[in-house]
């Protein structure tokens, strides 16, 4: 080849390839995110295709599971470092004790337009360790009571500000009229320890009882706990709705807000929900206070932080982290609010989403939601002492098998499959094995 010739036909190669180049379409990163099928993860995923219109780059698939599998999946996964999730969705228990692990990626370098100094300090605190933060909150909660206050006026009936449980079953007792599928209460049945455990670890809190004495000895077969349990089983036997040992957060929401529960105690996320006309038939009637205590006040009310993070496996921690610096933002609060009503926003995370008049005036419980996340105190849950932080459960790597077992047994006590005695001795000879068998004792 003549050597003019081929120095010609370089150039204009070299122009071709970089005009294809330049109309190649961007190699996309792809992030696997894993999370719970809750109302506010499903409105997650549906606005974020506003995250990757501006990140072109980034591809989001999208794994959403029911509670109790998703726990056990994240847990597997970044247990056994299997890096199948490049960002997950965990809790207030498994962020601190996965962080000192080293299984998860710090989150504290999201600069300063993130203001993380505007997050609520009990939740930025318990999902960091040495001050470090381990996953970021997207919503918060503690536990309250919901009613019906049409309901309780009808019945001459007056909801206390601190109601007892022996109050509260008294008026489930009332208001029960299950020939017109009308339940007096709705509480959680299914087995779980972050379900069924969850609730129940606060009844048995506020009967005075508690997981492990100050040896780590389990208190299955306290008189707290038999009591305690007892009441629950006998309570949601007699004025519950059929099935309620497979009821859980989402399956309770829809009975109460189709008209089915005069009373309903669980997670204060649900008031966004209830108090929202196009998600409950009952939002004008809808009406919130403080959990039912028996013996003590300590502990009746739960604190939890559904949160995103990024397990140390995952190849693609950058990509993750703008992710979820979007989904955890203000920013992000804002657009919920802007699309889809500002009753709707993730609660419990921010300062700044109290202090906004939009928000107030969409959501007369935040407030006294704010106040009952503040007032949540996982470091003194309970009346007697204890060596474990964590109010609706222990915060130590062996909780979640003895709380999974435990929920079990519980759930089928409740189905009528075995007396209450039976399950909580099965739970107290399993919690003691597998307390022993980890060396506490």
């Amino acid at each position: 080849m003549n050597p003019k010739k081929r120095k010609s036909i370089i150039p204009a190669a070299l122009a071709a390839l970089s005009l294809a180049v330049a109309g190649a379409p961007l190699a996309q990163e792809k992030l696997t995110i894993a999370t719970v099928n809750n109302g506010d993860m499903i409105t997650m995923q549906k606005l974020s295709s506003n995250f990757e219109s501006a990140n072109p780059d980034i591809e989001l698939e999208w794994l959403i599971l029911e509670e109790g599998v998703l726990r056990q999946r994240v847990t597997q996964d970044i247990a056994a470092g299997g890096g199948q999730f490049d960002i997950m969705t965990i809790g207030a228990y498994e962020a601190p004790l996965w962080g000192r692990k080293g299984w998860l990626t710090p989150l504290d370098d999201f600069g300063a337009d993130y203001d993380y100094d505007d997050m609520v300090p009990s939740i930025r605190g318990a999902l960091s360790v040495d001050g470090k933060l381990y996953a970021a909150p997207f919503y918060a909660e503690s536990s309250f009571l919901m009613y019906r206050a049409d309901l309780f006026e009808k019945a001459g009936l007056s909801m206390p500000d601190h109601p007892t449980y022996a109050e509260v079953r008294g008026f489930a007792a009332n208001l029960h009229d299950p020939d017109n599928q009308l339940y007096g209460i709705c509480v959680r049945g299914k087995p779980g320890w972050g379900d069924n455990m969850a609730y129940v670890t606060t009844i048995v809190n506020t009967f005075g009882g508690r997981w492990f004495d100050m040896n780590w000895r389990p208190q299955l077969e306290s008189p707290e706990w038999k009591e305690a349990v007892t009441f629950y089983v006998d309570m949601l036997n007699n004025y519950g709705p059929p099935g309620s040992s497979s009821n859980s957060f989402n399956e309770i929401l829809a009975l109460f807000s189709t008209g089915k529960c005069a009373m309903w105690i669980d997670a204060t996320v649900a008031a966004g929900f209830l108090y929202n006309p196009e998600q409950s038939q009952f939002s004008d009637v809808t009406a919130v206070t403080n959990p039912p205590t028996a013996a003590t006040s300590r502990g009746a009310g739960w604190s939890w932080a559904w949160s995103l993070a990024v397990p140390a496996s995952s190849k693609k921690s950058a990509a993750a982290k703008k992710f979820i610096k979007w989904a955890t933002s203000k920013e992000y609060i804002n657009l919920v609010g802007e699309t889809n009503g500002w009753v709707t926003v993730p609660p419990g995370t921010r300062k700044s989403t109290y202090a906004n008049p939009k928000y107030k005036a969409a959501a007369p419980f935040a407030d006294f939601v704010l106040q009952a996340i503040e007032n949540a105190d996982p470091k003194n849950p309970t009346a007697k002492p204890v060596p474990y932080t964590g109010v609706q459960f222990a915060a130590i790597d062996e909780f979640q098998s003895i709380g999974a077992e435990v929920g079990q047994l519980i759930s089928g006590a409740l189905a009528g499959d075995m007396s209450v005695e039976e399950a909580l001795e099965q739970g107290q000879r399993a919690a003691d094995r597998a307390m022993r068998q980890a060396g506490y004792y």
